[in-house]
């Protein structure tokens, strides 16, 4: 029996509490949903406003780098508004910027309405996971972990398929419009299940500043570098550079004002703690193979097999749909089996799932990754919950906030670097093969010139012949880029799962560990 006077005892759940738990993932849901819905919509949204390609990658990017700013002061916030006139006001927020974003007139508005809502929607993420870890004891957590996983990786996973049918169907507004249902239903949640406490403003005049200052603009600074390095080539972008440059000095003193004083914005002391480092060393892979998966996969599907967005959206509909029956069933899983055995194979399988995409050719196409995306859906589930509790099963309820925002920065940031680096793979690796292929293709080669008769035959113009085969060699390459980087992924799912085996076993708690 739980001794109810122990230091960071936590009452069973309520209905009350269980209510506002579910609006806040459900909150988070939509976050997550938001960030990739529209990138099957990209293409309409930009001729609507007349913007570039270039110009248009913006509105995504505005999304992300406020998000990932306002992750680290959820914490704060939330005690100087008191949770619940924090949530309520987030939860607002984000549907009144929804709407904002649908009758945007201009690229720049838009921009604008997407900061408003990546604010919002970033904040909803942490504030739910820290939730979980204050409303639910030990034994019950993997109920709400699994819950959580659901916006983690279900989300991702339907966001291109729902984005391409809405577009196709209705128009890209309704991409937005979809929010305000489940953002009435969240608001009304979090109200009912939330107590009242009056704001603390007295912490304003406490408020860590400095580290504010430094956070900001050290995480937007690198988001940016990020998404825009690949367009921009890296450090031979001014531009870019200068980014970097800012990113590294306001992160190095974010963490030494962090690590020098008392009063910190994020508690990153934590990291001393074997679980949470190793768990969110994990994390930051985890974040490689979710975000980079959905990077990748659909890029290969348009580029190499003319895939529209909806038919992008049925292949990846594969990598969410059985996740929804899965999820479940792991809370139950991890009363008779130790959650590290869980999670390693849950990495196992992720990882086993990316190596098989990278054995790509012409012919590879929807069909032959259906398999494949069942044994993502079966490994994804298996990770999220398990890792989640690994990391903060032994965090004290009261460094929740600090806990649930490194914990998801750190994922995120994982997905931000896994896709800038992976573009830059596709990019690089496609003109190393093309240099190679080529070698081979030459008259003095008799494959080649047999196979340059060929086309010559068949189209009646060697002008034409010629373009083909440059065309198909062109192919070639990056099909074989494809294969490197979905390898990429599958090593940084290998090496988060060795971090998993490293962790020290959790401590009793009913639940067999």
């Amino acid at each position: 029996m739980t001794d109810s006077h122990a230091p960071g005892y936590i009452p069973p759940p309520t209905r009350r509490d269980w209510i506002a738990i579910l609006s806040a993932i459900l909150g988070a849901f939509m976050a997550i949903l938001d960030i990739q819905i529209i990138n099957s919509s990209l293409k309409d949204i930009q001729g609507a406003l007349s913007a570039t390609i270039e110009e248009g990658s913006w509105i995504s990017t505005s999304y992300l780098v406020a998000e990932i700013v306002i992750i680290p002061l959820a914490a704060w916030l939330a005690m100087v508004l008191s949770p619940r006139r924090f949530a309520v006001s987030i939860s607002v927020i984000f549907v009144v910027a929804s709407l904002l974003c649908s009758m945007a007139w201009s690229l720049q508005s838009m921009i604008v309405f997407r900061v408003l809502q990546g604010l919002a929607g970033g904040a909803l993420i942490p504030f739910a996971f820290s939730l979980v870890l204050t409303k639910l004891p030990l034994e019950v957590r993997p109920k709400g972990m699994a819950l959580f996983a659901i916006t983690a990786t279900f989300a991702p996973s339907i966001g291109p398929t729902i984005g391409g049918w809405l577009t196709e169907s209705f128009g890209w507004e309704w991409i937005f419009y979809i929010n305000v249902i489940p953002g009435v239903l969240m608001t009304w949640g979090l109200m009912y299940g939330l107590d009242r406490s009056p704001p603390r403003w007295e912490l304003l005049g406490k408020g860590d500043y400095a580290g504010i200052l430094t956070m900001a603009l050290g995480l937007g600074c690198l988001q940016v570098f990020l998404e825009e390095g690949q367009r921009e080539d890296w450090l031979e972008s001014a531009y870019i550079a200068t980014l970097g440059a800012v990113a590294l000095i306001s992160l190095v003193c974010f963490v030494i004002l962090q690590l020098s004083r008392d009063n910190h914005l994020v508690n990153l002391r934590l990291l001393k703690q074997r679980n949470f480092l190793l768990g969110s060393l994990a994390n930051i892979g985890l974040g490689v193979g979710l975000y980079g998966t959905v990077f990748v996969l659909p890029v290969y599907l348009a580029q190499i097999q003319g895939y529209n967005a909806l038919q992008i959206g049925q292949v990846i509909m594969w990598l969410g749909l059985p996740q929804l029956v899965l999820i479940p069933l792991v809370p139950l899983l991890m009363r008779y089996l130790p959650a590290r055995l869980i999670c390693a194979t849950g990495f196992l399988l992720f990882a086993s799932g990316s190596f098989l995409s990278g054995s790509l050719n012409p012919d590879f196409a929807g069909d032959q990754f259906i398999a494949i995306q069942i044994l993502r859906a079966m490994g994804q589930p298996l990770v999220l919950v398990p890792l989640s509790i690994i990391a903060t099963a032994m965090i004290p309820p009261s460094q929740a906030g600090s806990a649930s925002s490194l914990y998801n920065i750190l994922r995120n940031l994982g997905g931000a670097i896994g896709i800038a680096v992976l573009a830059t793979i596709l990019d690089s690796r496609a003109a190393h093969y093309f240099d190679i292929l080529r070698g081979y293709v030459s008259i003095g080669n008799p494959a080649a010139r047999e196979r340059l008769a060929l086309l010559t035959d068949q189209l009646g113009n060697s002008e034409a012949a010629l373009r083909l085969l440059d065309s198909q060699v062109r192919q070639q390459a990056q099909i074989m880029a494809y294969n490197d980087a979905f390898h990429l992924i599958a090593i940084m799912l290998g090496v988060s799962m060795l971090c998993i085996l490293l962790t020290r076993a959790l401590p009793g708690t009913g639940t067999p560990t």
